[in-house]
């Protein structure tokens, strides 16, 4: 079995067509009809089935395509590893990120490293908290930066960066939006707008209320960060967020209050796996936010 094989079939099988997947691998049709045939005949099985001028995989071929995949994924780390242990200064870093870190945090942190180091590459992949902890641990990004870090998690390790507070975004029209702080319980029969269950902000809210005394009024959900300060702007409810999330300058609508009571806060940190070793620049990147951040700390207490 060779390499080459399993690229050809990776390539049709994620086109479903032949002459596609030639015209995007650069080599004739033959050559990759070829080359699938002396595979399927090495496993002793077929692995595609026509379908007009398309072709589908069979039962065998779905079976085999992650397997594929899995091979061309570690032979391509192993080639990046090698380039980056010849020079570290060039690599490229998959960081993924959650929507709430993406608007202040995550550029001051990426052009502070970027200062130092300006060859090395990032490939920047945003998702859902859940998300982000299995594309660690499948190595389908090298690190994420997460709020907050999870306790106990099989196959990853965390590191808390720092710990910040969550205000509450009301609209200008709302009669606590001239306060200085309030306490959470005031907001107990207002419709909130939150993340989506199962969205690790939406159970913060959740869970900050209930500490507060009272389960919130959910009239509106959205994925988005900018939607969902777009909603409270417009009078449809308040919400909860981070204060990274609100760190830019405020809606024309809204008003950011501090919660004097609970203190509804979250630890924000860095995840990697611990089953793998970091590539050299993976590992640069790692100890330079750990300083970083370190750093910036001892500046805001001296401040």
């Amino acid at each position: 079995m060779e390499l080459r094989q399993l690229q050809y079939f990776v390539e049709v099988a994620r086109r479903e067509h032949v002459s596609e997947a030639a015209d995007a691998l650069h080599v004739a049709q033959s050559a990759i009809s070829r080359q699938i045939a002396n595979l399927e005949a090495e496993l002793g099985v077929q692995l595609f089935e026509r379908e007009g001028r398309n072709v589908k995989l069979t039962p065998i071929g779905r079976h085999f395509l992650p397997h594929a995949e899995a091979v061309l994924k570690a032979v391509d780390d192993a080639k990046q590893q090698i380039e980056e242990y010849l020079d570290p200064e060039r690599g490229t870093i998959k960081i993924g990120f959650p929507t709430s870190l993406a608007s202040h945090m995550m550029p001051m942190v990426i052009s502070a490293f970027k200062a130092e180091h300006p060859n090395v590459s990032f490939h920047l992949r945003q998702g859902s908290y859940y998300y982000l902890i299995e594309a660690v641990k499948k190595r389908e990004i090298d690190l994420a930066f997460l709020g907050p870090i999870p306790a106990r998690e099989i196959g990853i390790k965390g590191e808390i960066l720092f710990s910040e507070p969550f205000a509450a975004l009301l609209p200008n029209s709302h009669p606590l939006a001239r306060r200085d702080r309030i306490v959470l319980n005031e907001l107990r029969h207002d419709p909130f707008v939150t993340f989506p269950k199962g969205y690790i902000l939406h159970q913060i809210v959740i869970d900050a209320c209930h500490q507060a005394g009272f389960s919130p009024n959910i009239s509106s959900e959205g994925e988005d960060l900018d939607a969902i300060k777009g909603l409270v702007s417009a009078g449809i409810g308040v919400t909860l967020l981070p204060e990274s999330a609100l760190s830019e300058s405020l809606l024309r609508y809204a008003a950011k209050v501090p919660i004097e009571m609970p203190q509804v806060k979250r630890n924000v940190g860095i995840i990697v796996s611990d089953h793998h070793e970091l590539a050299p620049s993976v590992k640069v990147f790692y100890r330079f936010v750990k300083d970083f951040f370190s750093e910036l700390e001892r500046y805001q207490l001296r401040g």
